[in-house]
């Protein structure tokens, strides 16, 4: 079953399924700053534009761009900056 997902005001929507790997959403943010909490652990992949995120524990943003994946722990809390439209998949373990 797909579900589907909106946050912050509809600028981030994404779509759940569960595939052979497990449960994952694919969705597209609006340009802003964003602040996302895990309950399990993530995968997050960039499928097109580019993130800025600051991760826990991390006092630098990195800038993950196309094809590039980050990762962040469960229970933990990060923050995103996209400047464009941006695409990505989020794979959950």
């Amino acid at each position: 079953m797909i579900s589907e997902n909106s946050y912050f005001n509809n600028n981030v929507k994404s779509l759940g399924y569960t595939s052979a790997t497990g449960k994952s959403t694919l969705g597209v943010m609006e340009p802003g700053e964003y602040e996302f909490s895990t309950s399990l652990h993530e995968t997050m992949t960039v499928i097109e534009g580019e993130m800025t995120v600051k991760l826990p524990d991390v006092s630098e943003w990195v800038t993950y761009k196309a094809g590039e994946a980050y990762q962040i722990e469960a229970n933990k809390s990060f923050l995103v900056k996209v400047n464009t439209q941006t695409a990505y998949l989020c794979q959950y373990q």
